[in-house]
């Protein structure tokens, strides 16, 4: 066999030898080179090189802006690379508010969380009510719409009191002892109250005449406050006031008028009491017995011993027995003048003063205008044990007790001093007190 036939060279044409020869890394101007950008919530502005057409051809410049609410995570401007890849990588992800704090006592709800344009509604526990905006909006700016909501305890504490108190005193009494249940304030919001402040009487006092207010008030941690009120009545019985006797005294017991009150009459000195000597409210709110009345004292002096007279002034008045053997005696003289110029503070002490004058037979006894009988003075003296020839005064007490004996001249200031010490006169001294009876000297 013959070897084989040699074949010509294949000729190439000359513009394919020309591409064969550009390398793998270069391409024309205007050739797409990079992938197409999509950015999803984004928009890509892109600028070829020398104006091209195609907006990926190598060098090519995109600007990346993301949509409101949203932000750039990478480059802003991408470059398309000799490696036919984009200079960076970058997404727009959706903005997000920092997460809002929950208020104390309440909370809140959102649309889409912390995320742009996500609505967030504020609410709160029973008993709390919201301060500050009750819906904030997740802005593009990364805030909140509006300042955080608090829950604030703004609604009072509640209590309920009892309601009016009306008692009647029972009787001889001016005073009722009123007692209830203290009551229980309730708090809307947590429950806890810090104060409860009584203004009146507590439970279980003694209330007297009239109405009384009383009045809680609880508090709770906010300072809120809550309040209640009632009243307490009380009412006494009365018969009516009565009024002392014309020269007498007047001693009522409790307050005088209620229900069971007793009133004690009597007369000063030189006056005998008429009627009824006590008289009690009833509960047909009448005053028993009869109405008193002080008549003046009508002194016997026909009766035929001493003993009989001095009867006359028993528990009534004291008697000062002035005695003298003649009446120009100038202790008696003077003694009887100082006596006549302090005659209201001898009508004050209830004193009757008593002259014996001369010696039997020519004796004469005289209790102011009424005269005794010559015997009947003499008895008195005898009875006494009263010096017969000399000046001498004995205080006698509204018991008949001899007091005190006087055998010179005493002052007036000096006797009712020691009269103002006897038991008797203290109490006497208290009535005249009340009854204003006082002397001017």
């Amino acid at each position: 066999m013959g070897s084989p036939a040699l074949r010509p060279p294949l000729l190439l044409p000359p513009l394919l030898l020309l591409l064969l020869r550009v390398p793998q890394s270069c391409s024309f101007p205007d050739t797409p080179w990079c992938s197409p950008i999509k950015v999803k919530y984004g928009d890509v502005y892109c600028r070829a090189p020398q104006g091209g057409y195609h907006k990926t051809v190598l060098g090519t410049r995109c600007d990346i802006r993301c949509r409101k609410g949203y932000e750039l995570h990478g480059s802003s401007q991408l470059i398309c690379q000799s490696n036919k890849r984009w200079s960076d990588k970058v997404i727009c992800k959706q903005k997000r508010c920092p997460t809002l704090a929950m208020p104390a006592n309440g909370g809140f709800k959102c649309i889409d969380g912390a995320y742009f344009n996500s609505r967030c509604e504020y609410y709160c526990s029973p008993g709390y009510t919201l301060k500050g905006e009750r819906t904030v909006t997740c802005m593009d700016n990364k805030a909140w719409s509006g300042q955080p909501a608090s829950c604030v305890d703004m609604e009072p504490p509640r209590i309920k009191c009892p309601s009016v108190k009306e008692r009647i005193a029972e009787p001889n009494k001016l005073t009722v002892r009123v007692s209830w249940d203290t009551p229980e304030g309730r708090d809307t919001a947590d429950g806890i109250l810090t104060d409860v402040i009584l203004k009146g009487l507590p439970p279980g006092s003694n209330f007297p005449e009239g109405d009384h207010k009383i009045q809680y008030t609880v508090y709770d941690r906010a300072e809120n406050k809550g309040t209640c009120k009632f009243r307490v009545k009380v009412r006494v019985r009365r018969c009516g006031k009565l009024n002392a006797p014309e020269n007498g005294y007047m001693k009522c017991s409790s307050d005088g008028d209620n229900y069971g009150a007793t009133c004690e009459f009597s007369c000063i000195g030189g006056y005998e009491l008429q009627g009824s000597p006590a008289r009690v409210c009833q509960s047909n709110l009448a005053w028993s017995g009869t109405e008193p009345t002080c008549a003046a004292m009508n002194i016997n002096v026909g009766v035929r011993t001493a003993a009989a007279l001095l009867d006359q002034f028993y528990e009534k008045r004291r008697l000062l027995i002035v005695s003298t053997p003649t009446a120009r005696n100038l202790l008696y003289r003077l003694q009887l003048g100082m006596l006549q110029q302090a005659q209201c503070n001898l009508d004050l002490r209830h004193i009757t003063v008593v002259e014996l004058v001369g010696v039997f037979p020519t004796l004469i006894g005289r209790i102011g205008a009424k005269i005794m009988p010559p015997a009947l003075a003499l008895q008195l003296r005898l009875l006494l044990r009263i010096p017969l020839y000399s000046f001498s005064m004995v205080l006698v007490d509204k018991h008949g007790m001899d007091k005190e004996r006087y055998v010179s001249l005493v002052t007036p200031v000096a006797l009712f001093n020691l009269i103002d010490t006897f038991p008797l006169r203290k109490e006497e001294m208290v009535l005249q007190a009340e009854m204003g009876q006082t002397c001017n000297t």
